[in-house]
């Protein structure tokens, strides 16, 4: 099971990998990261959906009440979303750990065997095994968790707080979507269509650099495929809003 996981990631050279003496993702990097990606959503729809609204020949007033929209509504879709998800992820666990507990009370043996059978699986002996669950089983709860990590995949340590990251993606979402909306607050006609567009299109280059840092790949490529694929996407809106507008 762990052989054919490992097949499936990503290859990577010697020469593209890390100093071994520098450490692991932070919890710094680990919530910029969602940041970033709300970012981006709120960047490449709002895009799209004001290139669109611009390509059937709106007025000025419509393009930014639909951005304005698009905003509010990717904002609260986001933010009400990603609570959720978190909110939903904590009472899981907590009625799995509550259930775990039980196991563990009434079944000790069973639970015992395994997460032996979990670590000889990856290599450990016999001997090893069961001394590593003796000791782990010493203290029912970190017994409680760590067999929840292991049977479920569950680690409080990852979920977070709901309210933190509902409101974060709500931000995150929200600085995106403004970016092609603030030239049509300050002007208006080709000059803010041309604005909105060119800073659309730097900021998706922006985020792209700052996407390869989170993923460790190389970073023109990363920010020109994230500058494509916003592209594509105002490019088709823009044709399907322009083909709209003719037919009306």
């Amino acid at each position: 099971m762990w052989s054919a996981r490992l097949r499936r990631l990503p290859i990577w050279h010697e020469r593209d990998l890390p100093d071994p003496s520098d450490p692991h993702e932070t919890r710094a990097s680990t919530l910029l990261r969602p940041i970033v990606f709300g970012a981006n959503d709120g960047l490449v729809s709002n895009l799209a959906l004001v290139m669109g609204v611009a390509g059937a020949n709106a007025a000025p007033g419509v393009i930014l009440l639909a951005g304005i929209a698009g905003l509010l509504a990717g904002a609260f879709s986001m933010g009400v979303g990603e609570y959720i998800s978190v909110q939903s992820q904590r009472e899981l666990l907590e009625y799995q750990l509550a259930f775990q507990r039980h196991q563990i009370r009434e079944t000790p043996d069973r639970e015992r065997s395994i997460l032996a059978d979990i670590y000889r699986e990856r290599g450990f002996t016999e001997t090893e095994a069961t001394h590593f669950v003796n000791r782990v089983f010493a203290n029912p709860d970190h017994a409680t968790r760590l067999m929840i990590f292991e049977e479920v995949g569950l680690d409080e340590r990852s979920i977070g707080s709901p309210w933190s990251a509902g409101f974060s993606s709500f931000l995150a979402f929200t600085s995106g979507a403004l970016v092609p909306l603030i030239p049509y607050l300050l002007g208006s006609g080709a000059a803010a269509f041309a604005a909105s567009l060119l800073a659309s299109l730097t900021a998706l280059f922006v985020l792209g650099l700052t996407i390869s840092g989170l993923t460790r790949r190389n970073p023109l490529r990363t920010a020109l495929r994230q500058l494509l694929l916003g592209g594509i996407a105002a490019a088709v809106t823009y044709a399907v809003g322009a083909f709209i507008g003719v037919r009306i």
